[in-house]
C-alpha cells in the first residue's frame, strides 16, 4: 500500500484504447437506486428519482452537451484490471458507495459499450499497488448506464498537499479518446469523522463540476450518482 502522489504525466490514449470489440465484456447490469428517494434521509436528485421509479431519464441535467471537466491521473493507476462493478470484498471496510450514472456524448445522446475504469484508495487512504482491491474496469450497458458498489475514499497528504476524497476515472467511448478525471464528494458527506467540507476546501486540485450527488446516509451507506459527458472523437 502507499499513497497517491497525485504527479502529472503525458496520457497515452492508445493505452487504454480498445483491443476488445465492444460486445465482449459489456456489463449487462442495470441501473438501479438501492431506494426510493422518498426514503433515504438526504434530498436527491432528478436523475437518482428518475432511475429510482424507473422513468425514462430526461436529457436536462443529466447533460448539457459540455464535455466532464479532465484532472490529472496520478502515479497509481495500473493497466490490466480485472471486469467487475462490486470492488467489496471480505478485505475492504469503510462507508459504503452505490454509485451510478451514464455515459453521454456532447450530443447528450447515451454511449453503450464505453470503457470505465476506476481506481481509489480505500478507509486509510492507501492506494493498493501490489493488486487490485478498489480497482477495476466495466462497459456501460445498452442504455449507456454503469453501476459500482463500491466505499467512501479516505482524505490522505500527497505530493499536492492535502487531497480530499476522491475516486479516480478514465471514460472511453469505443475507438473514441480518453477523458481521465476525478471525482469528488459533497461537503456534508459523513464519513470516518473526516471534515469534508474543510478537506475539499483546502485541495487544490479538486474541481466542484466533478462532485457525485449523494443520497443518504441510510444503514451506514450512500447512494451516489455521477453522468460523464465525453468526446467520441479526437479534436
Amino acid at each position: 500500500m502507499r499513497h497517491d502522489h497525485d504527479a502529472d504525466g503525458e496520457h497515452t490514449s492508445s493505452r487504454r484504447a480498445f483491443i476488445r470489440t465492444t460486445s465482449v465484456g459489456m456489463t449487462a447490469a442495470l441501473v438501479a437506486t438501492s431506494a426510493a428517494g422518498a426514503s433515504l434521509a438526504a434530498p436527491v436528485s432528478p436523475v437518482q428519482e428518475a432511475r429510482a421509479a424507473g422513468r425514462p431519464l430526461a436529457v436536462t441535467p443529466a447533460c448539457d452537451g459540455h464535455e466532464t471537466p479532465a484532472a490529472t491521473e496520478g502515479p497509481l493507476f495500473k493497466p490490466q484490471s480485472p471486469e467487475r462493478t462490486d470492488f467489496i470484498t471480505p478485505a475492504v471496510s469503510g462507508v459504503r458507495l452505490d454509485l451510478s450514472g451514464i455515459v453521454y456524448d456532447t450530443a447528450c445522446k447515451p454511449l453503450p459499450g464505453s470503457l470505465i475504469e476506476f481506481w481509489q484508495c480505500d478507509q486509510n487512504g492507501d492506494y493498493d499497488t501490489a493488486g487490485f482491491s478498489l480497482r477495476g474496469h466495466q462497459y456501460t450497458n445498452s442504455r449507456g448506464a454503469f453501476r459500482l458498489r463500491t466505499i467512501i475514499p479516505r482524505d490522505y497528504w500527497g505530493r499536492w498537499g492535502k487531497r480530499a476524497p476522491h475516486i479516480h476515472t478514465q471514460v472511453q467511448a469505443p475507438g473514441g479518446p480518453v477523458l481521465v478525471t476525478q471525482l469528488y464528494f459533497p461537503d456534508d458527506t459523513q464519513a470516518y469523522g473526516r471534515d469534508f467540507a474543510e478537506l475539499n476546501a483546502s485541495d487544490r486540485l479538486l474541481n466542484r463540476a466533478c462532485t457525485i450527488t449523494l443520497a443518504g446516509p441510510q444503514g451506514g451507506g450512500y447512494t451516489g450518482a455521477f453522468d460523464f459527458v465525453i468526446q467520441t472523437t479526437a479534436t
